[in-house]
């Protein structure tokens, strides 16, 4: 089996290739379609190279559809070899109130398939409880897109252990922006690499 990714070339084309392509696999059970998740790209696999070039030749001539065909893109991951440690102070002072925040926070690499890992160490209310939501958030914002290529983030532990606050100047969203901060700098250090897809095979 081999998968290929199709791509309208033009608006007008892309619901037309959405209803070729249904039709298509109704008369051809061999031949599969599926919308990738991450990429958003649109897969067709069939039983071989010819097996494809023959149905995407239909579908520029029974359906006028004009589309673009190539490989794949590869779902990449990202993650972090070695442990860090962060402290960042977010402070912005403009006029009436200001921002402040500060959070120390420890990443360390988690067990393959653990995901993102948050967990708070704070004892004594160095950082309010109300606070330590927008400091999950942040971490969990960056999580989305990693500092090397943008994909996603796997199998990272982040642990808040200490930060400061102002009775005044401090917020949930200051909080947020200092994590986020404070977490692509910690990836920096912790050793980032690119994870390639594996496959299971059964």
């Amino acid at each position: 089996v081999i998968a290929q990714a199709v791509e309208p070339k033009s608006k007008s084309d892309q619901e037309k290739m959405g209803l070729a392509l249904s039709r298509l696999a109704a008369e051809d059970p061999s031949f599969r379609v599926r919308t990738d998740e991450e990429s958003g790209q649109t897969i067709i696999a069939g039983m071989g190279e010819l097996h494809l070039d023959i149905l995407v030749d239909r579908m520029k001539r029974e359906f006028k559809v004009e589309a673009n065909i190539g490989a794949p893109q590869v779902a990449y991951r990202e993650t972090i070899t070695r442990e860090a440690e962060i402290d960042y102070t977010h402070k912005k002072q403009s006029g009436g109130s200001g921002q402040f925040a500060r959070v120390k926070l420890v990443l360390s690499p988690a067990e393959a398939g653990e995901g993102f890992v948050f967990e708070s160490e704070i004892v004594g209310g160095s950082v309010p409880k109300e606070y330590i939501p927008g400091v999950q958030k942040g971490v969990a914002s960056v999580m989305t897109s990693g500092v090397l290529a943008g994909f996603p983030m796997v199998d990272v532990k982040v642990r808040l252990i200490d930060g400061a606050y102002h009775d005044v100047d401090s917020s949930v969203l200051a909080f947020e922006i200092a994590s986020r901060a404070a977490f692509r700098e910690g990836i920096n250090k912790a050793a980032p690499k690119l994870l390639e897809p594996i496959m299971k095979v059964e």
